[in-house]
């Protein structure tokens, strides 16, 4: 295996005085989708955004063990929180458009970084939305309101924002949770032609859909890592006698 995009390593964390993720150690290939599978609470969505620090702005949250963004320990004073976020993009569960148009919503981090040259603005628009399956559906009203979108819409410009701001590594907390069979295949379809740019960190309740799209899935259960490997192999062939359980939906 080549070196990991992300990595925890002896990783506890939690809020206050309780513990959500207990001695996790996982490593997260490069150009690869891994999936986050277990059941509510078990630590999944904790364990994504330790990776981008989004818990440090959550009351009570700490955190050891090692967090590694390529390598580079993501609490290193010397790597400004902007910088590894940049690098390290995030889409929500519930799609969160500014209420801005399509245009500024897509180039949001773009203008933020100080970039003014207008022809490679329009580059960087056509480019994120193509790469994340939106172009074709909204390039004759760029200067709309983002929020006159469908959910399914709202949520691949999500993705499109995250891409103009050029991450290495995109974080996706259950981004088709509330979205409608036709939206969440296409959102898969956008993923899947993602992991050919981008490292990819699912995670998704839907087991089916961790199996559709994903190259390796880690299963967590109370905070603990339970098992990873080989999405196939995981779902086929589980090693653990949770892990069949849970994907055979005896809890959960």
């Amino acid at each position: 295996m080549s070196a990991a995009a992300l990595e925890a390593r002896g990783l506890v964390a939690g809020f206050a005085d309780s513990d959500v993720l207990k001695d996790v150690t996982l490593s997260v290939q490069p150009s690869q989708i891994t999936a986050l599978i277990g059941p509510s609470g078990c630590g999944k969505s904790t364990l994504l955004r330790c990776f981008n620090r989004m818990n440090d702005h959550l009351s009570g949250f700490f955190h050891r063990g090692e967090l590694l963004v390529d390598g580079r320990d993501a609490y290193d004073p010397a790597w400004a929180l902007e910088e590894l976020r940049f690098k390290v993009g995030m889409v929500f569960q519930k799609a969160n458009p500014f209420p801005l148009s399509i245009r500024d919503n897509v180039l949001f981090g773009p203008a933020i970084a100080g970039m003014d040259d207008r022809t490679l603005l329009d580059g960087i628009l056509k480019s994120s939305l193509e790469r994340a399956n939106l172009w074709g559906e909204v390039k004759d009203r760029l200067d709309d309101s983002a929020l006159g979108l469908s959910g399914g819409q709202q949520q691949r410009l999500c993705i499109a924002r995250a891409l103009a701001s050029f991450p290495d590594i995109l974080l996706l907390d259950e981004p088709a949770s509330a979205l409608d069979p036709i939206a969440t295949a296409k959102l898969e379809e956008t993923i899947m032609e993602l992991a050919a740019e981008v490292t990819v960190l699912l995670v998704t309740h839907n087991l089916l859909q961790a199996a559709r799209v994903a190259h390796r899935t880690a299963f967590l259960y109370l905070g603990r890592l339970v098992e990873e490997g080989p999405t196939t192999q995981l779902f086929e062939a589980p090693r653990e006698r949770l892990t069949e359980e849970y994907i055979t939906g005896r809890f959960g």
